[in-house]
């Protein structure tokens, strides 16, 4: 094609003339074939004529032969008719029959899958959820590959993964209405498994005290002293009964939605997003159940409703454990545990704080160990919720010694410190069964009679026992030994009485209304109380059981704490008796200019002597039953006597030498050398018994030897025997005389205004002049030697 292509343009392209030649060729060309084509037709035309006669012909009797075959298919057309319409209903019947076989072969195999469909509906129906999925796994694998061609199947094929969708979401909320509604059941599950718990731990207590009793039922003390029997046979059926009686989870809980989730997401291979929510939404419930409520700590129902909930959400976690394969698992609940452990300390730490009521806190205590046991049944540890109760039983303890406090100052406040009068037998008996009092002598006497101690003596010892009984009710059920619950009490006890009790007499003998009766009353009653601690002692042995000669046993403190207390009343009468010397001396009305004395003592400083005869005859009330008593009855006496006159003389002194006091005269001197000398008679009149010689006397000596030294006007004796030991006037200080010599040079001349026409005063003032001057020159050598 191309060769040809190439030689058509070089005839039109070559030269001028080539297309005409070309063209001559072409025609000689066509004539050829054409003379050929001639010579053809020429050779056969012979034939076609002779062919052509021939059909011509045969026509007339192929137009016979039709004319015969139209008739006789007209005739055999009219005659096959009946047949025909026979034929075609037979081929009718035979076709439907064959329909009709397939059809039913057909729904042979579509009629159990629409069974299970329907089966399928009716589970949905009736929430037979898992059966439901069965029923699915079944049509997906069975039933529809059969006859999956049709439409309807496939139908059925894509609602499936949207029922499977729906179960799940339909399980799904019953799951959250299962969480919802144990959330707020967890409490009606924890109180009845706490009852069980604490029906179960009385019955065993029951029984164990049974077995230890024998045949005779032991007393247990309590928090009033009082004791309550041993339980009996029958009240143990009755405990059994009421143990039986008590519902479990599963009886308040309704488990099978959570079983019935399960199940569902374990068929649908998706167990493990079923686990995750479950436990995740379980997590969020526990710290909604750690939340107390702020008013929590103000009564006991609102510790144990918070117990409640927590032991309620536990057990119920616990029978998930146990109940399913997998769905939590120990490891998962000891962490919820152990989360719920530190907050649960931290709650009780914070809320106990709060909580100043020691009944309340007791109760507190009782619901823990209750709380403890009911979790600890069920495989939870515990150990750090028994170490809380230490802390809450010093917080306990705390809370009962501000409530002994309050006790004690309304005994304290209400009695009348005075000996207790004891008119009949049975009065004396009563006084000696609520506190050990033994005194021979006083057991000699008639009634009626005193006994030495006031009344809050027994009412102290009475309560310090209830103290101890409601310390021990703490230590029950704390699974401690006798020994350690022995030191517990005691140890209590000792901060009873060296804090409680010592501060509330501290605080009683410095209150001012009491006087120093009431002040000698408190130390007979501190020496009776101080007797009675070994009865303490013997008292809490008793209860523990164990021998105070053990190993460790701490000891009672008693002692030192009534002996502090009586050494403070002691102190405070001391205290007293100077301050009413101090009120007395404030009355003191000299006339420090007089010319001479009255001839008698000044009025104030009689008062004064006959207040303190008096005070003194009161510590003849002093216990003196024995020798040791008797000695110390007469060493507080001694001290308060001689306390109270060294205070006299200070104040005396300290009176002359009162720096606004400017003036003395020579009589004002005598006067106040007239009080002294009713002093020195008061102190050599031996007001308390016991001093030696003149002991007494020797508080005055310092004020004894100014004034004589004053009244003799020895001045060359107290100079020239100056630093001597067996100087006259050993005990008076130069700056002190010179204060009141100076004093008395004023006074001279003020009131000598003719002095220097009389030789004599004058004299006596160049004496006094002199005199100044060689006490100020020794004052001056005392400092440069010191």
């Amino acid at each position: 094609m191309p060769l040809c292509l190439a030689d058509t343009r070089s005839v039109y392209d070559d030269q001028p003339y080539a297309h005409k030649r070309f063209m001559e060729k072409l025609d000689a060309r066509i004539r050829n074939h054409d003379r050929e084509i001639e010579k053809m037709c020429n050779f056969h035309h012979q034939g076609f004529v002779d062919a052509i006669t021939e059909l011509l012909k045969v026509r007339a009797d192929a137009e016979k032969l039709m004319g015969q075959v139209t008739d006789t298919n007209r005739r055999l057309q009219e005659a096959g008719k009946e047949v025909t319409a026979r034929t075609e209903e037979v081929v009718c019947c035979r076709l439907q029959q064959r329909n009709m076989a397939t059809t039913v072969e057909r729904l042979q195999l579509c009629l159990p899958v629409l069974e299970m469909y329907s089966k399928l509906k009716e589970q949905l129906q009736t929430k037979r959820y898992y059966a439901a999925l069965k029923t699915m796994e079944q049509l997906e694998n069975v039933y529809i590959p059969r006859v999956g061609q049709y439409r309807f199947c496939q139908i059925m094929a894509e609602n499936l993964p949207r029922l499977r969708d729906q179960i799940k979401e339909i399980s799904m909320s019953d799951l959250k209405d299962f969480l919802e509604s144990i959330r707020k059941h967890s409490d009606k599950v924890g109180e009845a498994a706490m009852k069980q718990a604490q029906q179960h731990r009385t019955f065993n207590s029951a029984v164990a005290r049974q077995a230890s009793a024998g045949p005779y039922s032991r007393p247990l003390f309590t928090l009033n002293g009082r004791g309550r029997e041993a339980l009996n046979g029958q009240a143990l059926d009755d405990m059994v009964e009421e143990e039986e009686e008590v519902l479990t989870a599963q009886d308040l809980v309704d488990f099978s939605p959570v079983y019935r989730c399960l199940h569902i997401y374990t068929i649908l291979g998706d167990r493990e997003t079923f686990e995750n929510y479950y436990r995740k939404q379980r997590k969020k419930q526990a710290r909604l159940v750690l939340q107390p409520q702020a008013s929590m700590h103000e009564t006991v129902e609102g510790y144990r409703r918070y117990f409640n909930q927590i032991v309620g959400f536990f057990v119920v976690e616990d029978h998930i454990l146990h109940a399913t394969q997998g769905l939590v698992t120990r490891a998962f609940t000891e962490e919820l545990w152990n989360m719920a452990l530190s907050k649960i300390i931290a709650v009780l730490r914070t809320h106990s704080s709060y909580c100043d009521d020691p009944d309340l806190v007791l109760e507190l205590k009782n619901l823990i160990v209750i709380f403890a046991d009911t979790l600890q049944g069920y495989g939870f540890p515990v150990n750090r919720l028994f170490d809380l109760l230490f802390e809450i039983r010093d917080q306990y303890n705390e809370t009962l010694l501000k409530k002994w406090s309050l006790v004690f100052r309304e005994i304290f406040e209400l009695d009348n410190y005075s000996p207790i009068p004891v008119e009949t037998e049975e009065e004396y008996k009563l006084v000696v069964s609520r506190f050990p009092f033994h005194d021979a002598e006083i057991e000699k006497q008639d009634f009626p009679k005193k006994l030495p101690m006031s009344q809050s003596v027994p009412q102290i010892y009475t309560q310090v026992k209830e103290f101890i009984y409601a310390s021990l009710k703490f230590s029950e059920s704390l699974h401690r030994s006798s020994t350690e619950i022995d030191d517990m009490l005691r140890k209590s006890t000792n901060l009873l009485l060296t804090r409680t009790l010592s501060g509330c007499l501290q605080n009683l003998i410095k209150k001012p209304h009491i006087g120093l009766t009431e002040l000698v009353q408190i130390i007979i009653n501190t020496t009776h109380l101080e007797q009675a601690c070994r009865y303490l002692e013997d008292f809490i042995t008793n209860i523990t059981t164990v021998s105070p000669e053990a190993v460790h046993t701490t000891r009672l403190y008693g002692l030192s704490t009534f002996k502090d207390a009586r050494h403070a009343a002691e102190g405070e009468i001391y205290t007293k008796l100077n301050q009413k010397i101090d009120e007395f001396i404030q009355l003191a009305d000299y006339e420090w200019c007089m010319a001479e004395s009255d001839g008698r003592a000044s009025g104030y400083l009689m008062d004064l002597i006959n207040f303190l005869r008096s005070t003194f005859q009161v510590f003849t009330h002093l216990p003196s039953n024995n020798n040791d008593h008797a000695s110390m009855s007469g060493k507080v006496a001694q001290t308060a006597c001689m306390s109270a006159c060294k205070h006299l003389s200070t104040s005396l002194l300290q009176m002359l030498m009162d720096s606004e006091l400017k003036q003395i005269s020579m009589g004002a001197v005598q006067q106040f050398n007239l009080d002294v000398i009713q002093c020195e008679l008061f102190a050599s009149s031996e007001p308390v018994p016991g001093f030696q010689g003149d002991t007494l006397q020797l508080a005055f000596i310092d004020l004894r030897q100014l004034l004589d030294l004053f009244m003799v006007w020895d001045w060359s004796t107290y100079l020239a025997d100056y630093g001597q030991p067996t100087s006259k006037y050993l005990r008076v200080n130069p700056t002190t005389a010179l204060a009141l010599l100076e004093k008395m040079k004023d006074t001279s001349k003020k009131n000598n205004i003719f002095s220097q026409f009389r030789k004599n005063d004058r004299d006596k003032q160049k004496l006094i002049e002199t005199v100044v001057k060689q006490l100020r020159s020794l004052i001056n050598g005392m400092s440069l030697h010191s």
